[in-house]
């Protein structure tokens, strides 16, 4: 075995950050932690980048925590075992995981973490803390509860429910099924993050804070008044006008 290692790979606006411990199934170790939240915050203070793609070595997307880390952990080591998934969690890009194969424990806080997930077909969704004898950690329950209900996730916590590709997809914790080898996947969540990457990046943040704040406001009066300023503003931006006009030359050229 080797130490694990996050890799960062960037492809025309997206950078794709691959956890990459195969022989320990990129289960999150303290080092492989840290590494994760430094590199999330590195590509978000990068202005190349204005989309990123979360995923991990085949033939796992992550395992959970790593049992040596996670026995021996107390309170300020658990929290170091957080750092790396909510570091994805905290980002101000849009993120993507492309989750290839098993997603257990941290490892599904990890894909709870990003704004949307693609499922390779041996995706595999498992809270398993009960299983473990741990309570659920780093906001499992309130990640899990806001992105399939409390039925699914009741099954899923205390239930021991696994959900392959197909079950994530139908619960609505996976957006697709990419079919194919894991580089099909991981292609295809560029692909998916590309088109947020070809907006202007200042836009795409704003809106991706905006969104974070709507979720919490209690109704539609209200989210026509917190877009409003913001819309506004990107109206008054150099990039919208660029690109009205190259729609307007578009249409009147039919």
């Amino acid at each position: 075995m080797t130490d694990g290692e996050v890799l960062v790979e960037r492809r025309d606006g997206v950078a794709v950050v691959t956890v990459h411990d195969p022989d320990r199934r990129n289960a999150l170790s303290l080092d492989l932690s840290d590494q994760l939240a430094d590199a999330v915050v590195s590509c978000a203070e990068d202005e190349q980048v204005s989309a990123l793609v979360v995923t991990g070595a085949p033939p796992a997307f992550c395992a959970g925590a790593d049992l040596t880390a996670l026995g021996a952990a107390k309170e300020e080591g658990l929290r170091r075992i957080y750092a790396g998934f909510l570091a994805v969690a905290a980002c101000p890009l849009p993120t993507v995981a492309a989750v290839n194969g098993a997603a257990v424990g941290a490892g599904l806080n990890l894909a709870l973490a990003c704004d949307v997930r693609l499922a390779g077909p041996r995706a595999r969704f498992d809270a398993r803390f009960l299983q473990l004898g741990i309570h659920p950690g780093g906001g499992m329950t309130w990640m899990l509860h806001r992105q399939v209900g409390p039925q699914t996730a009741a099954a899923m916590a205390l239930f021991g429910e696994v959900l392959d590709a197909e079950a994530a997809v139908r619960a609505g914790l996976a957006l697709r099924v990419v079919d194919g080898e894991p580089t099909d996947l991981v292609a295809g969540a560029v692909r998916l993050a590309g088109t947020a990457a070809e907006a202007p990046r200042e836009l795409v943040l704003t809106t991706k804070r905006t969104m974070r704040a709507t979720a919490a406001i209690p109704d539609h009066p209200s989210a026509v008044e917190a877009e409003l300023r913001p819309q506004v503003e990107s109206m008054n931006r150099p990039e919208f006008a660029e690109r009205l006009a190259a729609m307007k030359a578009r249409v009147s050229g039919r």
